[in-house]
């Protein structure tokens, strides 16, 4: 999907959730991925978006970046990921480079204690997490902060967005974003979940359009239409 003329100088952007896991057999970030690649935004400020369902297993998701950047080289990465007992858009300001008594994976598997990857311990968002946070509250959308990503695959795909160390995986900005479950009697519905993205993704553009930062030439094979 292409954008106007001089799209590009603008960012390419990627909104990611991830499938279902142990204890979370529906996972709302699915949903969002799937509705987002029905129904993607308008291209305005970007020069072409993707959507990916990122899947819940440590040994794999290092390649699958590695393919999305090669084929797809992001400067925008918004992470989405669920939070059992989170209270709304929960926004997480450092991603920790280390497993520790981790937790299996889809597959069963649990990596032993350690660096995740050749990068600092801590890594800090460089999502506009203040105007973030403001907008979201402007919209009447529960928010807050934390400065702990979890021990999981939430801080595993952080922890690598951050660093850039799989192959052509490196956005000028990128960062994670817990939601809690979504639907009747949660605090957020499928709506709120859905024009709170709108409202991260847009503040995001803003902020990136403010710094004029130059978005980075596409990759020859790149397919920059939204993912079916």
């Amino acid at each position: 999907m292409s954008g106007a003329a001089g799209s590009e100088n603008l960012p390419r952007v990627l909104v990611t959730g991830f499938e279902p896991f142990p204890g979370a057999p529906v996972n709302p970030t699915q949903w969002l991925v799937e509705r987002l690649r029905n129904e993607p935004p308008p291209l305005d400020g970007m020069a072409a978006f993707r959507a990916e369902l990122l899947p819940v297993d440590y040994r794999s998701i290092g390649p699958r970046l590695s393919m999305i950047g090669k084929t797809f080289a992001p400067d925008i990465a918004l992470h989405f990921g669920l939070a059992h007992g989170c209270g709304g858009f929960r926004l997480e300001s450092l991603a920790r480079n280390g497993f520790q008594n981790a937790k299996p994976d889809n597959s069963g598997f649990a990596p032993p204690d350690g660096p995740i990857c050749a990068a600092p311990a801590l890594l800090e968002s460089r999502l506009p997490l203040h105007a973030i946070h403001d907008a979201l509250k402007a919209e009447n959308l529960p928010v807050s902060w934390s400065d702990d990503a979890g021990g999981y695959l939430c801080n595993v795909v952080m922890t690598l967005s951050l660093a850039g160390v799989c192959e052509s995986f490196s956005p000028g900005i990128s960062g994670f974003v817990h939601v809690p479950m979504v639907g009747a009697g949660c605090i957020l519905s499928d709506e709120a979940l859905l024009r709170g993205e709108g409202m991260i993704l847009r503040t995001v553009l803003s902020s990136a359009a403010a710094t004029s930062r130059p978005a980075r030439p596409s990759p020859p094979e790149a397919d920059t239409r939204p993912s079916a």
